[in-house]
């Protein structure tokens, strides 16, 4: 049985759940490393990250390079004597840092590796209409999410289900693999496949403003998978002509509506305090939305106090 010695290194609310099931789970935790604190908010106040303030809660020794090539922090690092790295949707790991341990250093990826590699995997598997995903341990080489892999857990995908919501249940199901791999690690080398070459791999992108923009003349499910799989971060928008305004519209939730019409695309239409955008085979129902300045709010608030005129229509 090998005596584990682990660097945790971690950020947002998602790694969270995976350090937490670690330290409950009775393992050492020698070190976590986690961004630097940054200025957020109106008043610009510094915000430590999700896993700094666990960390701080378990009383756990706590550092924030900024550099991960910086001498000083390798020398911090090295003194912690770790024998094990475990990273969670962290940055990119220079060759120095994952070859440290001697029982290497492994990361938990919210995919089926080799499918969706990338920054951004929970929301692209729900915009390609993906029915399922999962999670995947695997050690760091030097390349991204191409190591040999440890573990997966598929997960289900469900028709309706929003990136957000996607996110919990991987954060969760996530936690558990970690726990299974260091489980195997502890007793023993594990056994490891490498990532098959496949001819159609899907990436999973970084998301910007050009790639979160509804396209109108879509069919209608690939709109709608969009939209879920953007919501609630960083959220699908568009641009909406009402009147003589003409404003960014952000989708948070909306319904899919087959139907033929002969409404041109992008046509907004209202009725029985409904609104829907015209496409090509049916209509979007909006359920959730935010226009600038104001908070997200239901289509039965918005309509509440905002009129759409007779040339409303998005673009």
């Amino acid at each position: 049985m090998r005596d584990l010695r682990i660097v945790f290194m971690g950020t947002p609310e998602f790694a969270v759940y995976s350090l937490k099931a670690i330290v409950e789970a009775g393992y050492n935790v020698v070190g976590v490393i986690t961004a630097p604190d940054r200025p957020a908010g109106r008043g610009r106040k510094l915000q430590e990250s999700a896993v700094k303030t666990y960390a701080k809660e378990q009383d756990l020794k706590i550092l924030q390079p900024v550099n991960l090539k910086a001498e000083a922090f390798l020398e911090e690092l090295k003194a912690l004597e770790a024998n094990l790295q475990v990273v969670v949707a962290f940055r990119m790991l220079p060759e120095a840092v994952w070859k440290m341990p001697e029982y290497g250093t492994f990361n938990l990826h919210a995919s089926l590796l080799p499918q969706y590699r990338g920054a951004a995997p929970i929301n692209w598997a729900i915009i390609n209409g993906e029915k399922e995903t999962g999670v995947s341990t695997f050690f760091i080489d030097e390349k991204i999410d191409t190591g040999e892999m440890i573990m997966q857990q598929k997960v289900a995908i469900e028709s309706k289900e929003s990136a957000g919501e996607l996110h919990d249940k991987l954060m969760e199901t996530g936690a558990e693999l970690i726990i299974k791999t260091l489980e195997a690690l502890q007793q023993g080398p594990v056994s490891t496949t490498s990532q098959k070459d496949i001819v159609e791999l899907k990436s999973a992108y970084k998301l910007n403003r050009r790639n979160t923009r509804i396209d109108w003349e879509q069919p209608l499910e690939t709109i709608f998978n969009l939209i879920r799989g953007l919501s609630p971060y960083p959220t699908a928008w568009t641009t909406l002509i009402n009147g003589n305004d003409e404003v960014m519209l952000k989708i948070y939730k909306s319904e899919p509506e087959p139907a033929e019409h002969h409404y041109p695309v992008g046509k907004l239409l209202q009725e029985d305090k409904k609104i829907k955008v015209a496409v090509k085979n049916g209509f979007l129902v909006l359920q959730e939305i935010q226009l600038p300045g104001k908070k997200k709010m239901t289509i039965k608030d918005l309509l509440n106090g905002y009129e759409f005129y007779s040339n409303a229509k998005v673009v």
